[in-house]
């Protein structure tokens, strides 16, 4: 009720600034009073109801009400002219005034999109690289596992060259939303190239691995995927004494992915020892920086 008077207050004195718009103390004073008014009247015809309070107690809340007003309007006049010391602005629309007044919401839109993929609404590549470098900074500083995978759509071009970029559109949205399904709320994920995404998961390597495995499966499975036959291919690197930053984290990865494409691609890479793929003698890809 008291953001409801605010906003009231605040387009009835925006308003009485086409006829008083120098007389700064009326217009407080008049928009606070006549608001106050209406409150009164309300609880008052309320409490009579209720418990039958006589007319003298709507008098008496309201008297208290308009001391109050004459009282804070004198006190917001000073601090305008003492401290403000400016001009009153002239007066605005009510359109204008709720762009003012819905300004944290917009402002908080604004935040939640930037650095956002225009396509996926994922995260992009330059999120990638700050949060990123962030991330392992953590994960060094307070011992606690974080782990990369890098995910590659199969076959993106001849998808491309089959259906057409429309198509190839849908695919990587759909892979975006399935990946946005299945990781947990404080992991990151983020598209950091054409078809290619990554996240960053506070986990193990071996349960990074089972996640990477789970978006695999998923992938071949949905039915917004399934229907071109959709698989890819993923790489998963983790911190540790000899990959101390996010470039030494992503190179491995990356290598990794070019191992499971080489290899036959729908599959997942990690550690050695994990699974059959990863005792397969790699070919060496040149490595990627971050940046690439």
């Amino acid at each position: 009720l008291l953001f409801v008077d605010a906003i009231l207050i605040i387009l009835l004195y925006e308003k009485l600034g086409r006829y008083l718009r120098k007389a700064l103390f009326s217009r407080i004073l008049i928009s606070v009073a006549c608001v106050l008014t209406f409150d009164q009247a309300g609880f008052f015809t309320a409490l009579h109801f209720v418990t039958g309070a006589p007319i003298a107690v709507f008098f008496g809340g309201w008297f208290a009400k308009m001391a109050a007003a004459l009282a804070y309007s004198a006190m917001l006049v000073a601090y305008i002219k003492w401290f403000e010391a400016r001009q009153v602005p002239a007066p605005r629309g009510l359109s204008d005034i709720f762009d003012t007044l819905t300004y944290r919401e917009r402002y908080e839109a604004l935040v939640e999109h930037v650095g956002r993929d225009g396509l996926t609404g994922l995260l992009h590549r330059g999120r990638f690289d700050s949060d990123g470098e962030a991330a392992v900074a953590a994960s060094l500083r307070t011992a606690k596992p974080l782990s990369l995978l890098i995910i590659d759509v199969d076959h993106f071009k001849s998808i491309n060259d089959r259906f057409g970029h429309a198509e190839g559109d849908k695919v990587l949205k759909s892979v975006a939303a399935l990946l946005g399904e299945i990781i947990d709320p404080e992991d990151q994920v983020f598209r950091i190239g054409g078809e290619e995404f990554a996240i960053l998961c506070s986990r193990s390597h071996s349960v990074a691995r089972l996640l990477g495995e789970s978006i695999r499966q998923a992938v071949k499975t949905s039915p917004s995927t399934s229907r071109l036959d959709i698989t890819v291919s993923a790489g998963i690197s983790t911190v540790s004494e000899t990959t101390r930053c996010l470039a030494d984290v992503f190179a491995l990865a990356d290598q990794r992915l070019y191992i499971a494409k080489s290899i036959g691609r729908d599959r997942v890479v990690g550690e050695p020892g994990g699974h059959e793929v990863d005792s397969l003698t790699p070919r060496t890809r040149p490595a990627r920086g971050i940046g690439a």
